[in-house]
């Protein structure tokens, strides 16, 4: 058996940069088991299977595909950047003819629409709940070790911890944390957290000016560290729309790839976020 797949790197407009994914538009579904040890071979954060709805459909003229996303150790409900991945590959290499694309999923239908030289993802809104930091206080010091922090808020349906450091920090206090994965794991037991978010208010001192900057950590679900993290973004885009007073936003996750993410928030409940794609491998898994 041979399956097509393609690396290609999603919210950047440069190879080697933002987040990579493995994609494998597949014509015929496969058990859980291949699945997940084809991601486990990908070794990357995520490794997504697009997979056709109807026999009659094909890549070429199919506007609804299923779409399953694997790390290398479990499958997860949600992901954006191998979202984004998976609509390049199908408008880009299989040249869909549809300006929109409708992915079944996890989360529910995830639409993306052609834009420019990008994409525009239409994904859920999960807003954040405040928490109080001494019931995680083992977390944040692994995480930021004595940086002040600001706010804890926690989205349960994610499971994502989001952590603010305090607007007395510059950028630079968030990109060089060393932030240590099995300390991470360690820190919590309660199995209330399966992804730490670290975030920090943006400056507009320099262009462009982002709204805000994050770092994503999940080792929970066999991610050391994500490097730019669109499910992320549903959480992160909640808070900083009503701290911020704004729909629209540019975000930076600065991990050491670093990725670039537009967002606008919607009064349907909804996100919009958009970015860029680059390919940088197409070959054929054999089995």
């Amino acid at each position: 058996m041979e399956i097509p797949v393609f690396t290609v790197d999603a919210f950047t407009n440069l190879p080697f940069r933002g987040n990579p994914a493995a994609i494998c538009p597949l014509m015929h579904e496969l058990c859980d088991d291949l699945y997940q040890k084809i991601a486990e071979e990908m070794k990357l954060s995520e490794t997504a299977f697009i997979t056709r709805i109807k026999p009659s459909d094909d890549f070429t003229t199919g506007s609804r595909f299923h779409l399953r996303w694997f790390t290398p150790t479990t499958e997860v409900n949600l992901c954006g950047h191998a979202t984004l991945a998976s609509a390049a590959v199908l408008f880009q290499h299989m040249k869909n003819t549809n300006p929109v694309l409708v992915f079944e999923t996890k989360s529910g239908d995830l639409a993306v629409t052609k834009q420019g030289d990008g994409f525009i993802m239409d994904f859920p809104l999960n807003p954040p709940t405040q928490e109080d930091p001494n019931e995680f206080r083992d977390i944040i010091q692994a995480a930021v070790g004595n940086h002040p922090v600001q706010d804890v808020y926690l989205n349960s349906k994610t499971e994502k911890l989001m952590v603010r450091l305090a607007d007395t920090c510059n950028r630079s206090a968030l990109s060089s944390l060393e932030v240590d994965p099995v300390s991470l794991l360690n820190s919590e037991k309660s199995g209330r957290v399966k992804g730490l978010i670290l975030t920090m208010k943006g400056s507009s001192d320099c262009q462009p000016g982002y709204d805000f900057y994050s770092r994503y950590f999940a080792p929970w679900k066999g991610i050391p560290e994500d490097p730019v993290t669109g499910s992320a973004h549903t959480v992160l885009g909640s808070y900083w729309s009503k701290k911020l007073g704004k729909k629209k936003m540019l975000a930076y996750q600065c991990s050491s790839r670093g990725g670039e993410l537009e967002l606008e928030v919607r009064d349907d409940g909804r996100i919009n976020i958009a970015g860029q794609t680059v390919t940088v491998l197409q070959g054929t898994i054999k089995l």
